[in-house]
C-alpha cells in the first residue's frame, strides 16, 4: 500500500455496500457534541465555549450541562453565537435513575427543546421517585433529540445497564475528558456487545469538555450534510451519516463480502473489528489506501473501522452491518 496507488477493487457487484454517509451528498462538518459551560460545572460561560471552538475551526457545538436541579435544569441557550460559519445545537446531560453500582446515569441528549420538561434529579445522587434512565431517554428522543450513552468506562457501567437504555441511538466510543482526567475513555466493549446483540447503535467521539483541565478539542464528530444548521446536523446523526475522530479523515469506504477499501489521510493502521474477538490489522506508513481480506470477520453480522495516524490519533467508522 502506498499513497497515489489506487487499487483494482474487483467488488463482486451482488454483495458490494458503501456505507450511506459515503453515497449522500454534502460535505463533512466538524462538531463536539458534549460540552459543559459555568452553566453547570465548567469554567467558562457560553459564549467563550463557543468562541474558543469556533477559533479551533469547529462548525458546530452542542452545550449540554447538566440538566439537575442543582444547576436548575439548564438547557443553555447557545442560539445567540450563531452566525454564518459556526452554528450550534441545543442540548442537555440528563440524569436520572441508578445505574447498578448505585451511581446516577448520564444520558446525553442533543436537538432538545428549549422547554424540555424538568426531571426530579435535585443533585447527582439518585434518589426515590424519580424517573429511569430509560425513561428519560426515551422522553428525549421523543421530543427530538438525538441521545447517547455517556462515558460507559467512567461511569462503570455494566452491559446489564446499556441495554435498559433502548432509545439510545449511539454509544461514546471515546470520552476525551475521561481519558485525560482519569484514564476511562473507552466505550468500544460496551458498544461492540451491543451490536452482536443486534442493537444498530453509532459511535461517538466527544470532549465532554469543562475547560478545568485540557479536556478541549481532543475528540469530535465529522458529520455530512448539506448546510451546517441545527435541523440538518441532528438528521445526519440520527441517520448515521457521519464518522469520529481524534485527527485522522475518512474519505471514503467500500466493501464486499470478502474484502474492504479504505480511503483516509496518512495514516499507520487500520484494524477492523468486528463480534467476539474477530479483528483484522494492517499497518504502514503514511498510508491513505488499504484494501484488507475479510476471511477471518466473515461470521460477524457487522465490522467497524478505527484507522491511526503516527502520532497514535485515531478514527472510528459507524457500524457497518453486512448484507
Amino acid at each position: 500500500m502506498q499513497s497515489g496507488f489506487v487499487y483494482e477493487l474487483g467488488f463482486d457487484e451482488r454483495t458490494k455496500m458503501i456505507p450511506e454517509v459515503f453515497q449522500v451528498g454534502g460535505k463533512f462538518w466538524r462538531g463536539n457534541l458534549h460540552t459543559h459551560s459555568n452553566r453547570s460545572d465548567g469554567l467558562l460561560d457560553p459564549s467563550e465555549v463557543c468562541r474558543r471552538y469556533q477559533a479551533e475551526g469547529y462548525d458546530f457545538l452542542a452545550l449540554t450541562d447538566h440538566f439537575v436541579g442543582l444547576f436548575d435544569y439548564p438547557i443553555t441557550d447557545t442560539l445567540p453565537y450563531r452566525n454564518d460559519v459556526f452554528t450550534t445545537i441545543l442540548g442537555a446531560e440528563l440524569h436520572s435513575g441508578a445505574m447498578q453500582n448505585g451511581e446516577l446515569w448520564h444520558v446525553l441528549a442533543v436537538g432538545l427543546p428549549s422547554d424540555f420538561a424538568r426531571s426530579n434529579s435535585p443533585h447527582f445522587l439518585p434518589i426515590e421517585d424519580q424517573e429511569t434512565a430509560q425513561e428519560i431517554a426515551k422522553r428525549a428522543r421523543d421530543a427530538g433529540a438525538f441521545v447517547a450513552i455517556a462515558h460507559p468506562q467512567w461511569s462503570g457501567m455494566t452491559l446489564a445497564d446499556a441495554r435498559t437504555i433502548g432509545s439510545a441511538h449511539a454509544v461514546e466510543i471515546y470520552n476525551h475528558r475521561s481519558a485525560v482526567a482519569c484514564e476511562r475513555p473507552d466505550g468500544t466493549a460496551i458498544l461492540d456487545l451491543l451490536l452482536t446483540e443486534g442493537r444498530q447503535l453509532t459511535a461517538i467521539a466527544t470532549d465532554d469538555a469543562h475547560f478545568t483541565e485540557p479536556d478541549h478539542f481532543g475528540g469530535w464528530v465529522m458529520v455530512k450534510a448539506k448546510e451546517n444548521s441545527p435541523d440538518a446536523l441532528l438528521q445526519a446523526l440520527k441517520n448515521g451519516h457521519f464518522y469520529s475522530s481524534e485527527g485522522p479523515e475518512l474519505h471514503h469506504i467500500e466493501l464486499d463480502k470478502n474484502q474492504i477499501f479504505i480511503s483516509s489521510s496518512a495514516i499507520s493502521t487500520v484494524i477492523i473489528q468486528a463480534k467476539g474477538s474477530a479483528t483484522l490489522a494492517l499497518r504502514g506508513a503514511s498510508m491513505t489506501q488499504a484494501k484488507i481480506q475479510l476471511a477471518q470477520v466473515s461470521q460477524s453480522e457487522w465490522i467497524r473501522v478505527t484507522v491511526k495516524d503516527a502520532a497514535g490519533r485515531r478514527a472510528w467508522s459507524n457500524p457497518i452491518w453486512r448484507k
